[in-house]
């Protein structure tokens, strides 16, 4: 059996309905003539941010301790080996071989794949790597 709130108990169901449409009606007026806050910038001033941030300098990349290269470094490696567009898998594939990368992932190779259109999208024409045709990329010159 379904319960009843005390409010509507008496009432018939077309006044109990049009009760507690009134009331949220008037909840939604009240809250739409609040007055909204102003929002905070997010991004910090210049002046506080460190000086190597400020002149938009790109930052070191911090060697590994195991001397391995990150996945993209070696699809760079690879790629400059071969002279040639390559697919992921292929790329993937010669990084292991060489002892370039290391993974444990069961993908890797949509991994790389992944992080070479970010890089691509992100970097634009300053990127290491340019989209040849579906699914295979050079090292740009």
């Amino acid at each position: 059996m379904k319960k009843s709130s005390k409010k509507s108990e008496g009432k018939p169901l077309a006044e109990a309905v049009k009760g507690k449409q009134e009331k949220s009606a008037k909840k939604g007026k009240a809250k739409a003539a609040a007055p909204q806050a102003p929002v905070a910038e997010t991004a910090p001033a210049a002046e506080t941010l460190p000086a190597s941030r400020q002149a938009g300098k790109a930052r070191k990349k911090a060697e590994r301790k195991d001397g391995r290269l990150s996945g993209l470094d070696a699809a760079a490696k690879v790629l400059a080996d071969a002279g040639a567009p390559m697919s992921c898998k292929t790329i993937v594939e010669r990084a292991v071989e060489k002892g370039y990368w290391k993974t444990t992932g069961k993908t890797p190779s949509a991994t790389v794949y992944a992080a070479i259109i970010r890089e691509i999208q992100k970097k634009g024409d300053a990127a290491r790597f340019a989209k040849t045709e579906r699914g295979m990329f050079a090292l740009k010159t």
